[in-house]
């Protein structure tokens, strides 16, 4: 039905308390029908319907930020929390966790490098949260578990969807992404300035709203599917309202907006210019923070209205306001051109509709209601009195708000600078920063800071410089390794086909038993159907190698390549019997120690051309899991060049001989302490460049990129090392999407049951990154049986 003349939403009630500027709202889940709200004024404060007349009242008031505070979300209950936690993001870079019912916080979350503005809960307590250091962090009870790094400003917005491992960003950079367990999977563009807020439709529709006065309705899938326009200044937030898809929207230009299929049904004009934030209750009334600090509730229930005298009351407050037309808000006004008072004899033709006057040379500002059929007053247009300038936070710098933002001219010819300024700030810390970031002559110290006091009023509040970071140095262009994302390529044609040859990796993998029955090679003792299977496959205690090997067939290879090389390529006669007697060393065929000179060569050849290199890369696959080899290579002195070579071979554009033996080499590397210690210090790299190489659909490469994910669970079971665990979930949930080998698999679970044994955070992980429902298909798999029984045993862990 169309918003008829029932369903106007209209003022339930005001609330006072907080002192300064309402910045964040949202619905609680106890009380039951309250909510929380979060100001400048650095505290956050939980309200509850009053029984007995139609307001709230304030539970209690939460401190815990040395700074204003931003944003707020509801973890939900857990066995530990039955009543749920309650989540503030503030200025001073951290994240209070309270529970309902104490004024302290039960602890903070610290790790961003400066202001949290967003924060959205997901399943199994994760906790995501945006901030103007360009990047998101998930949490998981007291830890950080992840950081998304891609936008290149501020992220203004976050929200986890309901699809397990799903998360959207909205940035400053005017960009929305989509990341699955911690990788971006798609950017959203359109909007035209910074993303201001997010709100989910469904598991496969989201809202955006922005500073460029549009709401966005968008498929997951990428495609924008409509525009809305409505506001006419920067949009701040929007929320959705409960079991449909009509939602609410709030901004700069002093309204709140209720949108129905898809139209503008209501404008609700208020008496403050910055409309911050909204939530609707779950019985549908709307509530709304602005930058007056009073929080104000509407309702479409007629029992739950205010009462005449608290409507007239708010219709009066609204009608003393002054709007500054600077704002943009009425559009262009010449005062001179104004009809005078009985233009209000005329009705309006749609609600919302504003239309202003001239009455004894004072311009008045007046807003169509449709239901009551009466043009109401929505307050005084006045002069320039720049009253933009104390509305908070108005100025945006670098994607970024600020009280103020001031132009500097050191000298007559020079260019200028921009100093932004909030009044928090200590103004000689400003100053020296500024100073610092524009390479400007140091004496200007005084002049400067005393610019801002000058300029400020001396309006400065406890000053919280000892919380100061500077925000210029803080994420901007900071670089950030493996954060672009590499492009697949079509699987090439294996160039090593025809009988007899020697194709690297073709022969089945097998590493040697270690006891009884080793997975892995698919030996398995006899066992009579009535045994209980027991849990032989995690958590696994040693690395997983690759020891197959033909040296006869290498060794022909690389002579028969070496006569192709070019001159200064070309190994002698002796370098070939120096390999060959490095193979038989690592090879256990002899009992001789590799020596220098072997691996000198050795060096040599894997530093052949990329289409000839891979016997020599076979070579040192094999010889790596030498205890004297590995010393050597996997060493403080000589590791750096060493890792440079394997990862330069992973590139997912280069040939797949090389990518597989490198991996397999990498595989190798964990067999004794050197190794061991080399591959943990660089995972963040080794993994990030590895999970490039899932793109060729190559089943060994598969294998060997799953058994190297295997033998860092192995690593990480031992050191328990969250944020390790956190990378190689991801690797394994993302590398699980596109495997079909079920060797490759079966590794992957066996590196899922070792990462999750014996740690219940790596467990919840898991499941907010929705891998149980990922790998629920392989219990059902018959053939080979250890795929279908160590899925089970991790499904018994999740």
């Amino acid at each position: 039905a169309m918003a008829g003349e029932g369903s106007r939403f209209r003022l339930r009630c005001s609330l006072l308390g907080h002192g300064q500027d309402v910045r964040g709202l949202t619905r609680g889940l106890f009380p039951e029908g309250g909510f929380v709200s979060v100001s400048r004024d650095r505290t956050a404060r939980l309200w509850a319907p009053d029984g007995l007349n139609r307001g709230f009242m304030e539970m209690h008031c939460m401190s815990g930020h040395s700074n204003f505070v931003s944003c707020v979300c509801i973890i939900p209950p857990s066995d530990l929390y039955p009543r749920g936690l309650i989540a503030t993001g503030g200025n001073d870079h951290n994240i209070c966790i309270f529970t309902v019912d104490n004024p302290a916080p039960l602890y903070i979350l610290k790790g961003h490098k400066n202001t949290v503005c967003s924060l959205s809960s997901g399943k199994f307590g994760t906790l995501l949260s945006g901030s103007w250091d360009t990047t998101a962090k998930v949490w998981l009870n007291d830890r950080c578990m992840m950081t998304l790094q891609g936008h290149t400003a501020a992220i203004w917005a976050v929200k986890i969807l309901p699809e397990q491992g799903l998360m959207l960003t909205g940035s400053a950079d005017k960009t929305i992404k989509l990341w699955k367990a911690g990788r971006c999977e798609r950017t959203f563009t359109g909007h035209e300035d910074c993303v201001r807020g997010l709100a989910i439709l469904s598991e496969m529709e989201f809202l955006s709203c922005a500073n460029d006065a549009s709401v966005r309705r968008w498929q997951i899938s990428g495609e924008c599917l409509q525009v809305y326009y409505g506001h006419s200044n920067y949009i701040y937030s929007i929320s959705v309202f409960p079991r449909c898809k009509d939602f609410v929207t709030t901004g700069e230009d002093r309204s709140l907006r209720i949108w129905k299929q898809g139209e503008c049904a209501q404008t609700i004009r208020l008496p403050a210019q910055s409309v911050w934030c909204c939530c609707v209750l779950d019985n549908g009334d709307i509530v709304v923070g602005a930058s007056d600090g009073i929080i104000r509730v509407f309702t479409e229930s007629l029992e739950r209205t205010a009462s005449a005298e608290e409507i007239q009351a708010f219709e009066n407050e609204l009608a003393q306001a002054s709007i500054d037309p600077k704002t943009g808000d009425l559009g262009d006004i010449n005062a001179d051109d104004l009809p005078g008072r009985e233009h209000l004899k005329d009705p309006g033709t749609r609600d919302g509709q504003t239309r202003l006057i001239k009455d004894n040379g004072k311009v008045e500002a007046y807003q169509w209601s449709v239901s009551e059929g009466r043009w109401i007053k929505i307050g005084d247009v006045v002069g320039s009195s720049g009253v933009t300038q104390q509305t908070s936070g108005k100025v945006l710098f670098e994607g970024k708000e600020y009280d103020y933002v001031f132009t500097i001219d050191v000298n007559e010819n020079g260019p200028s600078y921009k100093l932004p300024y909030n009044i928090t700030d200590d103004p000689w810390l400003t100053a020296y920063n500024f100073l610092q970031k524009n390479d400007l002559n140091p004496m200007f110290l005084d002049q400067v800071a005393k610019f801002i006091m000058d300029n400020t009023k001396g309006q400065t509040l406890l000053s919280t410089s000892n919380q100061f970071s500077d925000p210029f140095t803080v994420g901007a262009g900071r670089y950030i390794p493996g954060s672009s994302s590499g492009s697949s390529t079509i699987p090439g044609a294996d160039p090593f086909t025809g009988a007899g040859r020697y194709v690297p990796g073709s022969a089945s993998n097998a590493a040697p038993p270690v006891s009884g029955v080793d997975p892995f090679t698919g030996m398995s003792a006899y066992q009579s159907a009535a045994a209980k299977v027991e849990n032989i496959y995690f958590p696994k205690k040693d690395a997983v190698t690759f020891d197959q090997a033909n040296p006869t067939q290498i060794l022909g290879k690389l002579k028969e390549l070496n006569g192709t090389a070019a001159e200064e390529h070309k190994l002698t006669e002796d370098d070939l019997i120096t390999l060959e007697k490095l193979l038989s060393a690592t090879c256990n065929t002899s009992a001789e120690t590799p020596t220098a000179q072997q691996l000198q060569t050795l060096w040599r050849a894997v530093n052949w051309p990329e289409d000839i290199v891979f016997p020599a890369l076979d070579i040192l696959r094999l010889s790596v899991r030498h205890p004297t080899v590995n010393e050597n290579f996997c060493s403080e002195k000589e590791h750096v060049q060493f890792i440079i070579l394997l990862l330069k071979f992973l590139n997912p554009k280069g040939k797949q001989a090389n990518q597989l033996l490198a991996l397999r080499a990498l595989c190798n590397c964990f067999v004794s302490h050197a190794g061991q210690k080399l591959m943990m210090e660089q995972r963040d790299e080794i993994m990030t460049l590895a999970i490039e190489t899932k793109s060729g659909n190559n089943k060994n490469i598969h294998i060997a990129l799953a058994t190297l994910t295997l033998n860092y669970a192995v690593c990480l079971h031992k050191v328990n090392n969250i944020e390790g665990k956190a990378q190689c979930l991801s690797v394994i949930s993302t590398v699980m999407e596109v495997v079909q080998d079920l060797e490759a698999i079966f590794r992957l679970l066996v590196a899922l049951g070792t990462l999750i044994s014996d740690d219940t955070n790596a467990v919840q992980l898991a499941k907010s990154l929705g891998v149980d429902s990922q790998i629920k298909k392989y219990a059902s798999v018959s053939e080979p049986a250890k795929v279908k029984e160590c899925c089970r045993f991790v499904l018994n862990l999740l």
